[in-house]
């Protein structure tokens, strides 16, 4: 018979196993959603969709079946990455969405469409991210297609200021990341060691200056430097239903994420620094193991 040590053992296991797999699941769908929800798509289009949802899921799977630290950074200190995920759901899906309007316009559609138009009248304004972004476009693109890419630009780019936004209300409500129990260096930043160099605290702080500051210039510099390469090759003009999707999401996640990331990172610096000044070794913090 085994002892209940034993069976809080295997329970730990199995439930870490179908957090896993859910996850998994859940990072296939988002990758394959435009590509299920838009008509007309190839199938070698959908065909290397599935595979890349396939490796998303393989990747996902095994980076949260493991109990050691592999890719995914804030792994084990909840909700960092939900709110990231989220952000990112909404934001394909809202994209497609807006997408599935000029071919098949049902209800949603369309009040997704005037929803987005109306929110990215508010914020086009001169060298803000999303005029910077419709600038992009060739000059004989049609007043439909800038109007298309405008609203796309404006409904991501607010989706990740709503994520950011939450993340800090999380942040300041509820202590994160104490909230979620003990914090491992190790295991919630994995590409980071706590080993190298004297002053850890100085060391996270100076990342998650960098972090902040590459969120905040990426909305700018990412079209400006497009538009350089762009004067030498042809322009871009997001003809295609899934450019215009992963490339609109990927332009305001990434800056959003990069943003999160250089919070939590300021955070951790923080909570490192309060034990060193109580005269405690952070040991939960500085774990290696």
């Amino acid at each position: 018979m085994r002892c209940p040590r034993a069976w809080q053992g295997i329970g730990a296991v199995v439930s870490r196993l179908a957090g896993a797999f859910l996850r998994a699941i859940l990072v296939a769908l988002v990758v394959a959603m435009p590509a299920l929800m838009l008509p007309g798509l190839g199938p070698d289009t959908k065909q290397i969709t599935a595979l890349i949802a396939l490796f998303g899921a393989l990747l996902t799977f095994f980076e949260y079946a493991s109990v050691y630290p592999g890719l995914v950074e804030f792994r084990d200190a909840p909700p960092f990455n939900r709110i990231r995920f989220i952000a990112l759901l909404a934001s394909v899906f809202l994209l497609t969405t807006l997408m599935l309007n000029t071919s098949e316009p049902t209800t949603l559609s369309n009040f997704v469409e005037a929803t987005g138009a109306a929110v990215a009248r508010s914020i086009d304004l001169p060298y803000s991210p999303v005029r910077l972004l419709v600038l992009l476009l060739p000059p004989d693109s049609s007043a439909e297609h800038v109007s298309l890419v405008r609203t796309a630009a404006g409904l991501s780019y607010v989706i990740s200021l709503t994520s950011l936004g939450y993340f800090v209300v999380i942040l300041r409500t509820m202590g994160w990341p104490n909230s979620s129990g003990g914090f491992n260096v190790w295991v919630n930043l994995p590409t980071f060691d706590p080993t190298a160099g004297a002053d850890v605290v100085a060391r996270l702080r100076r990342d998650a200056m960098l972090n902040v500051a590459l969120g905040f210039l990426l909305p700018f510099l990412v079209p400006v430097a497009v538009k350089t390469v762009a004067s030498v090759f042809a322009p871009i003009s997001f003809s295609s239903p899934l450019t215009l999707i992963w490339t609109i999401t990927a332009w305001a996640y990434l800056p959003a994420s990069l943003f999160m990331r250089g919070i939590a990172m300021g955070r951790v610096a923080d909570m490192i620094k309060a034990q060193q000044q109580v005269g405690t070794r952070p040991k939960d913090l500085l774990a290696r193991a």
